[in-house]
């Protein structure tokens, strides 16, 4: 295995960098604040073609694989958005991008997979407030209308909804006691977000706060035959592929949180003197917390070079995509919270930047998956053990 970057990598990284440090930790501050969504962000990552990486070159990408998506999120992050990029490259690439380009219709993909490269944001409805986790319990039901469909449910905590154009919605369109077995009957629509009868509230919350968080609601929402994405009945699989490539840029977002919070905390240490005049990053008690978190944002950078590899080689990467999100969100929540410490009261002010991306960090231990949920996955899928709930 090699661990040198290609030239164009190398090219695109740099692009990158030069992008993101022309919005660093004071625009984010600022948008946080404002809870605005980074347009001026997402246009600029657009205009360098970074958001269209993963788009076949006829329809106006760049045709590149996830390893170098999972390089373009964690320099961007590192330069001052922290774990907010990953969510970005969520809405858009992955959520509207990918699901076209492996499962949509060549209609499909000639209307929508140009506009994504050029910043479309695509939400995604999965989530439900009694299925939580467990999307195969999900409730919201598409049911059969003439050439279409009529969609009545509920979703929560759906991103970006208030800046989206097109959401992707997880239905059931058979109901769970006429299925053959729980994974079959999900089915996949890209829809627009202003349509009759569908309607969201934003939810208040801690964090992440440039992209909102919502709950949506479906009350006879007519979809067209031509916006279903794959297969009728059979989107269980098609899921799991876009949701482990969510996992990807999550850990990628989060390594350049890590990064970026324990620059802040060294360069804060070496600055500061007390006690005799020493810096207090000479303290071994102030050097191994942050030394800790630099470890162990390594291994999860490493991890998601795997599972991007593996995506890109046409291999199974869920169980590489999963592990890395667990440590990474561990990792950047050690190193925000160990800057934080570093900087005694200052690290508590907004002026540091570090409590921004201590909030941002923490829903990746929750979301999009839980580390508990994936400690079941990996005890399953790894370790052979039983099914445990």
């Amino acid at each position: 295995m090699k661990f040198d970057l290609s030239e164009q990598q190398r090219i695109i990284v740099d692009t990158a960098r030069r992008v993101g440090e022309d919005f660093g930790p004071d625009y984010w501050r600022k948008q946080d604040a404002d809870k605005a969504f980074p347009r001026e962000f997402w246009k600029a990552v657009c205009d360098a073609g970074l958001a269209g990486t993963l788009v076949p070159e006829e329809y106006g990408g760049s045709e590149l694989g996830m390893f170098e998506k999972a390089l373009i999120v964690e320099t961007l992050a590192a330069a001052g958005g922290g774990a907010t990029v990953g969510q970005l490259f969520m809405v858009g690439p992955i959520f509207g991008g990918l699901a076209i380009q492996r499962f949509g219709s060549t209609e499909m993909k000639k209307e929508y997979l140009p506009k994504i490269a050029n910043g479309l944001i695509v939400a995604m409805a999965l989530t439900e407030p009694d299925a939580g986790s467990n999307s195969l319990e999900i409730q919201t039901f598409a049911e059969r209308d003439g050439n279409g469909w009529k969609l009545n449910g509920r979703k929560m905590w759906t991103t970006a909804m208030e800046a989206a154009d097109k959401v992707l919605v997880i239905a059931r369109t058979t109901k769970i006691q006429d299925a053959p077995k729980k994974t079959f009957g999900l089915s996949l629509f890209m829809i627009d977000v202003k349509r009759m009868g569908l309607e969201f509230s934003p939810i208040e919350k801690l964090g992440t706060n440039t992209l909102s968080s919502s709950n949506v609601f479906f009350d006879d929402v007519q979809i067209d035959g031509s916006e279903l994405v794959g297969e009728l009945d059979n989107g269980w699989r098609q899921l799991l592929d876009i949701l482990n490539t969510e996992r990807i840029a999550a850990t990628a977002s989060l390594v350049g949180t890590g990064e970026l919070a324990t620059r802040l905390g060294v360069a804060y240490a070496n600055d500061r003197k007390v006690f005799g005049g020493k810096p207090i990053s000479s303290y071994q008690g102030l050097q191994f917390p942050l030394a800790q978190a630099y470890v162990e944002i390594e291994s999860a950078r490493l991890m998601n070079y795997k599972a991007a590899w593996l995506f890109d080689n046409g291999r199974d990467h869920g169980a590489e995509a999963n592990i890395a999100k667990l440590i990474s969100a561990r990792a950047a929540e050690l190193a925000t919270d160990r800057a934080m410490q570093m900087m005694g009261g200052m690290g508590y002010a907004k002026d540091s930047h570090v409590e921004r991306l201590w909030r941002d960090a923490r829903l990746f231990r929750i979301a999009p998956i839980s580390e508990e949920m994936i400690y079941n996955f990996v005890a399953m899928q790894n370790l052979g053990m039983p099914r445990s709930y």
